[in-house]
């Protein structure tokens, strides 16, 4: 991207804000020479270049960048899929997070930058004149859908948040906290009105920008967590019954590549470099940074090939340690595995709990035995109850996607598993109010309208 005289165009301005990665977006002040929308979309290209840089941002290599997948590790930690050896990750891994952590900072700061860009987006195709009717819709459904998915992580790993919906930096700086119902109805809202607007196609080629089904699959997850088991029942089988569209893939090894049938949505990393979880989870040396629990290895039924192709050993004089082997490459120039950030096996998964939850065991059944199947474990399950069908869900969820996107931390949480799973690991540490983050001091000092959550 290039300076243009004394102007930037819009999208050059977003991109550029989302660099304050390390200051909450809630406290920034506009660039002074930033111009008005109405004169910015000027034309399709402009405009698509401002929602695709999200997505760039989204992939960098590196956590403070803006690289969001780092809630994997960061929500692995907390949980019980990781074990960390790291300095910065050990108050996440001993249930006390520091409020002062940079790490805490970022993660609280990097979707409020994204959810501000989302929302100059939608202001600045409200202003223009310039874009076609087609890809003003798909760009304002896109940004509706970032929006909507950058508050889902807010709302569950903080809780009562505040809820901002435009580029005012007057009023946003000084924003209370809404309630988690609140900002759930906006989510919701977003996501229906982004199925709506966006394609049912892929309009890049590639899996990389959120279509209709994108919109559906998180909405099916919200409604899971909202517990509407009909609505999220619903919306997972829209998306399972587009059969030329999506699949599960029986070699487990293909599942995080690039493109696969089984992906949903994907970020494209950056060119000449493969995923950061390839980077940082496979071990060739002493891990230094996070390994697998070995607590996840007997979980596993015989014959499971997950444990087999997604998990790995390391071996040498100081011990033996498991890591994530999902994705497979640890470097190479040569990118085939993108980030996979929503996949069809959740969709089974979640239609799954929501029949459960509707006392329809037998219906639930065929989607977990869906699961199994490709996993390696052909005699399918029968005549579970609907007790025992919710124990088998939460257990192929903890097996199927364990590592990815903090799935595992936040089930604990809404099941109201956290205290009887983590206080037995975490020991003394542990508090009931450890559920939730803390918000970072600076921010807490600059709103007098943030409230520290409890515990901090």
């Amino acid at each position: 991207m290039k300076f243009i005289s004394k102007n930037l165009t819009f999208c050059m301005v977003l991109l550029i804000s989302v660099n304050y990665s390390c200051k909450n977006f809630l406290q920034i002040d506009p660039p002074k020479d930033k111009i008005r929308p109405d004169q910015v979309f000027e034309n399709d290209i402009i405009a698509t270049s401002a929602i695709t840089g999200i997505y760039s941002r989204m992939a960098v290599s590196n956590f403070s960048s803006g690289n969001y997948s780092s809630i994997t590790t960061i929500a692995g930690v907390s949980a019980d899929e990781l074990i960390s050896y790291s300095d910065e990750l050990a108050g996440f891994y001993q249930a006390q997070v520091d409020k002062n952590s940079s790490i805490i900072q970022l993660l609280w700061s990097t979707p409020y930058s994204y959810i501000y860009t989302a929302n100059s987006i939608l202001e600045g195709l409200a202003a223009s004149n310039g874009v076609s009717k087609a890809t003003k819709m798909q760009l304002e459904g896109e940004a509706k859908f970032i929006r909507a998915f950058f508050y889902f992580y807010l709302v569950n790993l903080w809780g009562e948040i505040p809820l901002t919906l435009s580029s005012d930096y007057r009023v946003n700086r000084i924003e209370g906290k809404s309630s988690k119902d609140r900002v759930y109805a906006q989510i919701i809202s977003d996501l229906i009105d982004a199925e709506k607007l966006m394609s049912s196609t892929y309009i890049s080629g590639e899996r990389v920008r959120p279509n209709k089904w994108a919109a559906k699959a998180l909405l099916s997850r919200v409604y899971l967590y909202n517990e509407n088991w009909e609505l999220a029942a619903r919306e997972a089988s829209e998306i399972i019954d587009q059969k030329t569209t999506y699949s599960l893939i029986d070699d487990l090894d293909k599942v995080f590549l690039k493109n696969s049938t089984e992906t949903i949505w994907q970020l494209m990393p950056q060119a000449g470099s493969n995923t950061l979880e390839g980077g940082l989870f496979i071990l060739t040396a002493t891990p230094i940074f996070v390994s697998l629990s070995p607590n996840l290895i007997p979980l596993f039924d015989l014959g499971d090939n997950r444990k087999y192709k997604w998990i790995k050993e390391y071996t040498n004089t100081t011990g033996k340690y498991y890591y994530p082997f999902k994705y497979k490459i640890k470097s190479s120039s040569s990118v085939s595995e993108y980030y996979t950030v929503i996949r069809l096996a959740e969709i089974h998964l979640i239609r799954a709990e929501a029949r459960a939850k509707l006392d329809q065991p037998e219906l639930a059944l065929e989607d977990i035995n869906v699961i199994r199947k490709r996993a390696g474990l052909v005699t399918p399950l029968t005549g579970l109850n609907q007790n025992l069908c919710t124990i088998e869900i939460a257990k192929q969820r903890q097996l199927e996607l364990f590592v990815e996107w903090g799935h595992r931390w936040l089930d604990l949480k809404r099941n109201s598993l956290a205290k009887s799973v983590l206080a037995p690991l975490k020991g003394k540490t542990w508090q009931e109010t450890d559920i939730l983050y803390p918000f970072p001091a600076y921010d807490i000092t600059q709103n007098p309208n943030l409230k520290q959550n409890l515990g901090y």
